[in-house]
């Protein structure tokens, strides 16, 4: 669950941009008519959207970093991890994470499995450049970037289309990014100082180079945060230059497209490697707060949100979406591992305790294998994954903080007598007076001979009815299923019932009754 206070999401659009230029507003508004009759009234800001785009930087290595500029937005903003996919999805690499955090939806929908761009499909999924010209072709766009595949036209992309206003496109493969992006990032501030860009997009690739070269570990590596975070600087200085700031309602999104192994590399499946992040600052982000239920793909999300542009079709959720899941209230429940070696000892991120309303029931499960997947349990991605890697499990990038799991195989790696046989069942929802309801999750589950995995309701404790039986693989999927309510009936409950041993898993999520 977030760690942001009641409130946090609500979207501010008439504030003041100083103090100082309110207590002059409020100064004239008390010269110009009696205290006593004088309402309320807050300047409208046109609301801006600044996205900086920085490659392969892992953020404990910002922490330790001499990097004020991100550490300062951090302290006045909003700060969340995000972890990536692995294969088959797609590979922990530039194409396919610049794609995600650019068009809002995940490999499966974008198509970028890879930096050779096969099987993009930005015509069904464009950047969020390109929607907000295609809504609202009066806002200015504006793309900058040294990896050649963001805005050329003469490379495997672009990943934002010609559709963008004005773009910026330098060679950093060729020339070295330590050279190049000082000039992006030069070109980018008088753009943003001098111009009036309604949404822009700045990448600076320094740091991934160093990764490549020397290894996130490396003092080289810190260095390089160093002059990034410079050159982040920049912007941002040139951001609260332009005349017309006061006026202005900025949103500053900060994201990476994947993380680096302490030696130096991604593209597989470490959570060093997915490691990703997602740092905002702007009108209804309360300063400081950090969360665990921000996905990658939110940065575009917020970024059309923050312009009255929809979201419709894309994976990510605007930063003041509620978020009402009632598996996020286990976070601080969570635990360290018990048998699982593959885990770090630090991690926290699984318990057996239901939300209040819900149950497990366990009563036909066998009895010993691993501890932590013992029937449902509740845990999260970067512990789940780590179980056991390239088996599926980081596909699942559709659940959000912490999800519900049931792990035949898993819990089958330690000895154990029985099989696997475990129910999770929602509260008792009231559907009096309805004649239709429909059940929405989102869930991922590997398919095999020999296991089962059931959906079923029951109205007011009568026996329960299958509603929808699995018979092969659901990746990262979201289900909608719609079902009649008897006559007569004031409540349902809903039973997820999986079955199976050296098998694989079902996880569910967000599960709601509408």
């Amino acid at each position: 669950m977030s760690t942001v206070p009641p409130g946090r999401r609500s979207r501010i659009i008439g504030v003041a941009a100083t103090a100082g230029a309110f207590a002059l507003a409020a100064t004239a508004l008390a010269q110009a008519a009696p205290a006593a009759s004088t309402p309320s009234v807050q300047p409208v800001l046109t609301n801006k959207v600044l996205v900086i785009g920085l490659d392969g930087v892992v953020l404990d290595r910002v922490l330790q970093a001499d990097a004020p500029h991100l550490q300062g937005l951090m302290a006045q903003g909003l700060t969340a991890r995000s972890t990536l996919y692995a294969q088959p999805m797609a590979a922990t690499s530039s194409g396919p994470g610049w794609s995600t955090i650019a068009t809002g939806v995940w490999p499966d929908k974008h198509g970028v499995r890879d930096n050779s761009f096969v099987g993009k499909n930005y015509s069904a999924h464009p950047d969020f450049l390109t929607r907000i010209e295609n809504v609202a072709p009066d806002l200015n766009t504006y793309a900058a970037a040294d990896w050649e595949p963001i805005t050329s036209t003469d490379q495997n992309g672009p990943i934002f289309s010609s559709q963008v206003d004005k773009r910026l496109s330098l060679k950093g493969d060729r020339d070295g990014y330590r050279n190049e992006d000082p000039k992006v990032a030069a070109a980018a501030a008088t753009e943003l100082r001098e111009q009036d860009p309604d949404a822009a997009f700045v990448y600076l690739g320094e740091v991934d180079a160093a990764g490549h070269s020397r290894g996130a570990d490396s003092r080289q590596y810190l260095e390089a945060i160093t002059r990034v975070d410079a050159l982040v600087g920049q912007l941002l200085t040139a951001v609260a230059a332009r005349p017309t700031y006061a006026q202005e309602s900025w949103k500053v999104l900060v994201g990476t497209d994947h993380g680096h192994t302490g030696r130096g590399g991604h593209g597989g499946s470490s959570i060093a490697e997915r490691g990703t992040f997602v740092i905002a600052k702007g009108a209804g982000i309360a300063p400081g707060s950090v969360r665990q239920d921000v996905r990658l793909v939110d940065i575009a999300a917020e970024a059309l949100h923050h312009l009255g542009v929809p979201t419709d079709g894309i994976d990510g959720i605007a930063l003041d979406a509620p978020d009402d899941d009632p598996f996020d209230s286990l976070r601080p429940q969570l635990q360290p591992r018990v048998d699982e070696g593959g885990i770090g000892s630090g991690v926290k991120g699984f318990t057996h305790t239901p939300p209040v309303g819900w149950s497990v029931d366990n009563s036909k499960m066998g009895t010993g294998g691993v501890s932590e997947w013992r029937g449902w349990a509740f845990t999260t991605d970067e512990f789940w994954s780590q179980a056991q890697r390239d088996q599926w499990r980081e596909l699942n990038v559709r659940s959000r903080d912490v999800f519900a799991v049931a792990d035949s195989d898993e819990w089958d790696d330690k000895s154990h007598l029985g099989t696997f046989d475990s129910t999770l069942t929602t509260p008792a929802w009231p559907v009096a007076g309805s004649s239709t309801k429909t059940l929405r999750y989102r869930t991922h589950y590997r398919q095999e001979s020999g296991q089962s995995a059931q959906v079923l309701v029951s109205f007011d404790g009568a026996a329960a009815t299958v509603l929808k039986d699995y018979a092969s693989d659901a990746v990262a999927t979201s289900e909608a299923l719609s079902f009649q309510v008897p006559p007569g009936a004031q409540n349902v409950q809903v039973h997820f019932r999986y079955r199976g041993d050296n098998n694989w898993y079902w996880t569910v999520d967000d599960v709601t009754l509408q």
